[in-house]
């Protein structure tokens, strides 16, 4: 199934053909399905002398249950191990040769291998990242060598709560659902891992209808396809006559923790994060949810930001956010502190999103976030790496490719009372408090949550 395009006028076709956005959107984008349903978009960018290729898979760590919680990312770090044609270093040495690189991520929907060359080493990073892709070993010996490496990369998060804090909301706020586990899985579902359950995950889900190929930089489409085609045929991923899985654009939405969670940590700051059910990925209330995030603590200028660090000096780092998944997301305000000060910054939060609530925002913060929302967006695809990911999530978790056009278009279609009514319906929700920091008592922290 394509993605829905948005044309600049905002209309919404089903392409027929492989032209998906024409030049005058800043790009040539072109979209070819495979056997076996691997698609394959690419954007020509002839103005640089580089190109962006990625192979996403659509499995991340909400596909685990609590038996392989982890897997999606102890896979990710097992594909570097080796395949038949090269080892570990092989794979790595291949493309730092050129002066390229490449590297992965696990996110909660998807899986995204990735390297950046010279546009006449395109022909050599296909064929690395395609081998380790569908060809890994998943050798005994490399599963228990890189055990070790994501059990240390866990102690890393533990030990830093500024990420610790995050993984704890999450926990709190979904509870033992895939939306709630953490993406590195736990000491022990990691040390209870079988090499049989990583490479039967494998197996399961590395398939060529699960996989898009996609490129950005100074390429042309046929060449990118004939060498995608060359590489995954040799492994045997286009044997079948599957069609591409349907973009996730919807989830069973888990259940909504809400009130205290403390992890003791004798740190010299606390690291807070308060936040209420948001919005899933696809809501079309997303472009004033933007609007809303940059009001209230996108940046320097931002309500929380003057209030918090500006006038009182109360913290160094503060910032609002949106996490936004298929079946559900949030809104949260994260906050570094001194101990002493974090019954002080709570209330103050919660009276800035009060404040809004009650009385809105102003119409400088209305124009102000829509001008960092168009500026982000447009500034964002001054780079192959942002415009390759882009295709590849209007394939995977989206459903359609807007032009920068139209995703400008949207935001400006922003009103005051979109804003207005989405911080109300939001806000005011109970919240859900994360807290890491030397705290021993949780009362505390409920009593400061009304």
């Amino acid at each position: 199934m394509p993605p829905r395009l948005s044309t600049p006028d905002g209309r919404v076709t089903t392409p027929s053909t492989r032209t998906l956005l024409g030049e005058d959107e800043g790009g040539l984008v072109r979209r070819t399905v495979l056997p076996g349903g691997l698609r394959v978009v690419t954007e020509a960018v002839p103005t640089v002398r580089s190109v962006s290729i990625g192979v996403w898979v659509g499995v991340g760590s909400v596909e685990e249950d609590v038996t392989e919680a982890g897997a999606t990312h102890y896979l990710e770090h097992l594909l570097f191990k080796g395949t038949p044609k090269r080892t570990a270093l092989d794979i790595s040495a291949a493309v730092e040769s050129v002066g390229g690189e490449i590297n992965a991520f696990t996110a909660k929907e998807f899986t995204c291998y990735y390297a950046r060359v010279l546009d006449a080493d395109l022909p050599l990073a296909v064929d690395v990242v395609a081998d380790m892709v569908t060809s890994s070993l998943i050798a005994p010996d490399d599963v228990e060598s890189e055990r070790e490496v994501v059990l240390e990369e866990i102690a890393m998060r533990d030990d830093d709560p500024s990420d610790a804090v995050h993984d704890l909301l999450a926990s709190r706020m979904w509870g033992d659902s895939p939306l709630g586990r953490s993406i590195l899985g736990s000491v022990e579902s990691i040390t209870g891992m079988s090499r049989e359950t990583v490479n039967t995950y494998y197996r399961r889900h590395y398939l060529a209808r699960n996989m898009v190929v996609a490129a950005a930089g100074n390429l042309r489409h046929d060449d990118v396809v004939a060498l995608v085609e060359k590489a995954f045929a040799s492994a045997g991923f286009l044997d079948s006559s599957d069609d591409p899985t349907p973009p996730r654009i919807t989830g069973a939405a888990p259940g909504t923790g809400r009130g205290v969670t403390l992890l003791h940590r004798p740190t010299e700051q606390a690291n807070v994060v308060l936040a209420v059910p948001g919005l899933a990925r696809n809501d079309d209330r997303r472009f004033a949810l933007g609007v809303l995030n940059a009001a209230l603590g996108g940046g320097m200028s931002s309500r929380l930001f003057q209030e918090v660090r500006e006038r009182r000096g109360l913290a160094y780092s503060v910032y609002s956010y949106a996490a936004q998944h298929a079946a559900a997301g949030l809104f949260g305000v994260y906050v570094g502190c001194q101990p002493k000060k974090v019954d002080q910054v709570l209330d103050l939060c919660r009276t800035v999103l009060a404040d809004v609530v009650h009385r809105g925002i102003t119409q400088e913060e209305l124009e102000r976030g829509k001008g960092q929302a168009r500026g982000g967006l447009v500034l964002g695809l001054e780079d192959t790496s942002a415009r390759m990911s882009r295709l590849a999530k209007a394939e995977l978790v989206y459903d359609e490719l807007p032009s920068v056009d139209e995703l400008i278009a949207r935001v400006d279609r922003v009103t005051m009372d979109d804003v207005t009514d989405l911080a109300r319906s939001l806000l005011p929700a109970s919240p859900t408090l994360a807290v890491v920091g030397p705290f021993d008592e949780v009362t505390r922290f409920e009593a400061a949550l009304g």
